[in-house]
């Protein structure tokens, strides 16, 4: 049965379906090993095991009699701590909101349930999501499955340790500028950032109500495919037959391919050959628009985060991170009337990007620029922390400022990923794309 740890979503639910599974000792199986992990206080802020297991006797007995809701019927998750969970403290990875408890499921998790998946419990994050290191001293910094002195990528820092340690099938995070995405590639896993809208932010603890998108870390593109799925209580993308021949990429040069590390440079360019050998056309471009869209980013990300949680944060300040308390009043400046301007600026860049990547399947360029930093390098030098955030966020940053869907896989070179952009609420044609990527990647 621990074979069952390293399975996907998709197989375990084929399992329950065939009756090879019981979804009530998965159920154990999965908190069995929770309990006895060594690291399980990094990763899970709390473990809702009672309610993991009414919902897994629930399945089973769905199960036996025929009746499943959906394929991942009866498989266990994880949740980042921003989604709010009926009775269940919900505090964002932040002091501020210590004791707070909702009184209802967030619509994602109560649709989650409609399907039958089971709530394991909710997971550790960046201090109100706001950092891309998954660095955390006021909760817990949870662990990088390739380097015990890293950090593992944030904000859904705990959602990716969850499934990259065996101790979730799947975990939901939540990307605003990155957050699903990073700690995906740092920890070899797919990620998959939905289109701004698509999914519901109802009952998630927000950062920036325009950039805030809902996503799942998962073991395969499937996987996600299913996830999304269940989420919006809609129809899995068809992944059948996908193939990249004739397929037409674009390699992003522009923005993301400067000061990038050597690991996740040669990483990339490997990955792209794979991806041209199973028979895709690749076509580098470079497009100005992500140059002249990069400084509007503190105005739109800083300006909205500060805005939403001024309040708050100025009642009780020194319960903070000083790093993240930082940037948030870095929002402090930012005026109406710049932040309008810098939308209606980047509404015209965005068309500009539409237009120039309309012939391509998708758009390439490595998740990240670098690999995870060191964690006590972090702690003692504000500099390397500053850059390191920064530059952690900037390639992934593109997909939300354009407004693109995106997926991250893994390349086969630990802690690197290649990023696939998609056009806006195209999340099942790039899923399609994901898949035939996929399989060139996993070929040996």
């Amino acid at each position: 049965m621990l074979d069952w740890l390293e399975m996907t979503a998709g197989d375990l639910g084929r399992g329950i379906a065939t009756g090879d599974i019981d979804p009530e000792a998965l159920c154990d199986t999965y908190l069995t090993a929770i309990a006895s992990h060594p690291l399980r206080d990094r990763i899970y802020s709390i473990v809702t095991e009672d309610r993991a297991r009414a919902e897994a006797a629930a399945a089973a007995e769905r199960a036996r009699a025929g009746q499943r809701l959906g394929p991942l019927d009866g498989v266990p998750i994880s949740w980042k701590d921003l989604f709010d969970s009926a009775g269940v403290a919900t505090e964002a990875g932040s002091a501020l909101l210590k004791g707070r408890v909702p009184d209802r499921d967030a619509e994602m998790l109560r649709n989650s349930t409609a399907a039958g998946l089971v709530c394991l419990g909710k997971t550790h994050m960046s201090e109100l999501a706001f950092s891309g290191l998954g660095l955390n001293p006021v909760t817990a910094t949870p662990p990088c499955v390739n380097n015990a002195d890293a950090v593992p990528g944030g904000s859904s820092s705990g959602a990716a340790a969850t499934v990259a340690f065996g101790l979730a099938s799947c975990g939901i995070g939540s990307d605003t500028g990155g957050s699903v995405r990073i700690p995906a590639a740092w920890n070899d896993l797919v990620g998959l950032k939905t289109t701004s809208g698509r999914l519901s932010l109802s009952g998630v603890v927000p950062l920036c109500l325009r950039f805030d998108t809902v996503g799942p870390l998962a073991r395969s593109v499937e996987d996600a495919a299913l996830i999304l799925a269940a989420l919006e209580g809609g129809k899995p993308a068809d992944l059948r037959g996908a193939s990249l021949k004739g397929l037409r990429f674009a390699a992003l040069r522009t923005v993301v391919m400067d000061d990038i590390r050597t690991e996740p440079e040669t990483a990339y360019a490997a990955a792209v050959a794979r991806l041209r050998a199973a028979g895709a056309t690749i076509e580098e471009i470079d497009a100005p628009e992500v140059a002249e869209a990069m400084p509007l980013s503190p105005t739109l990300f800083t300006g909205e985060a500060y805005g939403l949680w001024r309040d708050v944060i100025e009642a009780s300040p020194e319960k903070m991170f000083t790093p993240i308390l930082e940037r948030f009043r870095g929002g402090k400046s930012v005026s109406a009337a710049d932040y309008v301007s810098a939308w209606h600026k980047l509404d015209g860049l965005r068309a500009d990007w539409q237009a120039r990547v309309a012939g391509y399947d998708a758009v390439l360029m490595p998740t990240a620029p670098n690999i995870p930093p060191d964690h006590d390098r972090l702690m003692e030098d504000d500099a390397y922390y500053v850059t390191e955030n920064l530059l952690t966020l900037r390639n992934t940053r593109v997909g939300n400022l354009m407004g693109l869907c995106a997926v991250t896989l893994p390349t086969g070179t630990p802690s690197c990923g290649i990023m696939l952009c998609g056009a806006p609420n195209g999340e099942e044609r790039l899923l399609r794309v994901a898949q035939a990527a996929e399989a060139a990647l996993n070929q040996t």
